[in-house]
């Protein structure tokens, strides 16, 4: 076997900040930003024009901007959340392969490392972080203790819980591959139930987009076909009063289907 070396000088600041990536927050990249932020200039821009056909309007909806911002962070985030939860099973599952074939537990999770590289790519989460555990442990830290901190940079409940589970078998002489075929089949049926809803949920999430495009659509048709019909609504303060709060009442709504097509597992 060869001997492990202990990373020094640029190789150990790589190992001290990888440990530092957190994924409980989502920070925007300058393309995502630059896109969801022109997605915006043009709904305001649009909502300016058929609600109350004037430029000041958008100035005024421009603030509207960040909560915008905040909801498709949230929105991604979720979605990242939901990768990494698929990544990790199949991380552990392929590392209680290794261990049925008899490896150790900390080689188990190496041999699991060089085996995802076959499924992603390199700058994909799971093989990312199963990297960082080889380092690691190469430097003696305690796998238990890397699972730990996984869990804690990755705020994804399975992984968390796997990784309490761990530490405890670990620490009190449990069966791990018991443990960790229990664990992959937990995340595994929750995952599917997960899929099961979406794959249901998928048709009337359709249907809500449409629904929240059609008062829009309308108003666009009326504005483009017989813009006479409209003229009372726009340049003076009851016509303003009225598209307000019927603009409210609309965001009210695309906002509350929304959260009905998102269930929680």
């Amino acid at each position: 076997m060869a001997e492990k070396r202990i990373p020094t000088g640029k190789a150990e600041s790589r190992v001290r900040s990888e440990l530092r990536l957190d994924y409980t927050t989502y920070c925007f990249s300058k393309k995502e930003i630059a896109q969801y932020a022109a997605m915006y200039l043009m709904l305001d821009a649009a909502i300016s024009y058929l609600f109350f056909y004037s430029p000041i309007a958008f100035f005024v909806l421009l603030p509207g901007l960040w909560p915008f911002l905040k909801e498709q962070k949230v929105s991604l985030k979720r979605k990242r959340e939901s990768e990494m939860r698929r990544q990790f099973l199949d991380g552990i599952q392929m590392t209680s392969a290794s261990l049925q074939a008899g490896y150790s537990v900390e080689n188990a999770f190496r041999e699991a490392a060089g085996e995802l590289t076959r499924i992603y790519k390199e700058d994909e989460f799971i093989l990312r972080e199963f990297r960082i555990l080889s380092t690691q442990m190469d430097v003696s830290r305690n796998i238990e203790d890397l699972l730990m901190d996984l869990g804690r940079r990755s705020g994804v409940e399975d992984i968390i819980s796997f990784a309490e589970v761990f530490l405890t078998a670990k620490r009190s002489g449990g069966d791990l591959l018991l443990i960790i075929r229990n664990t992959a089949s937990c995340i595994r049926q929750k995952h599917e139930t997960m899929q099961e809803i979406e794959t249901c949920l998928s048709g009337k999430v359709m249907e809500q987009n449409i629904m929240s495009l059609v008062p829009v659509l309308i108003l666009a048709y009326v504005k483009i076909s017989s813009p006479e019909f409209l003229d009372g609504m726009y340049g003076n303060l009851t016509g303003t009063a009225v598209m307000t709060v019927c603009f409210a009442v609309y965001v009210i709504a695309c906002l509350w289907g929304k959260r009905i097509v998102q269930i929680e597992v």
